[in-house]
């Protein structure tokens, strides 16, 4: 395959394995919930809908760990994870 002068070709993604999938979760789960902590949200390139999968499971976890609703928001470049409303307390009376 001939490219023209100055242009490189598209590159080409390999699919994650169920391994890999399941250790990057694992290992950015706690970056996730130690930004959110500090900062209130995390941005990351999530450009494949591969990676949104995989980071909308980090959100998951990391609101599993931390006890508090997270959310995620994607746009096709990016993904943001960020603490979700909490539950109002229902007033009784």
């Amino acid at each position: 395959m001939s490219h023209s002068f100055g242009t490189q070709p598209a590159p080409q993604r390999t699919p994650l394995s169920a391994e890999e999938k399941v250790r990057a979760e694992a290992n950015f789960s706690p970056l996730v919930a130690e930004q959110l902590l500090a900062n209130g949200r995390f941005r990351v390139s999530a450009d494949t809908p591969e990676m949104v999968e995989m980071f909308q499971n980090v959100a998951r976890r990391v609101g599993d760990m931390l006890g508090r609703p997270v959310v995620s928001y994607a746009n096709g470049r990016y993904i943001v994870i960020a603490f979700g409303q909490e539950e109002a307390p229902v007033l009784t009376g």
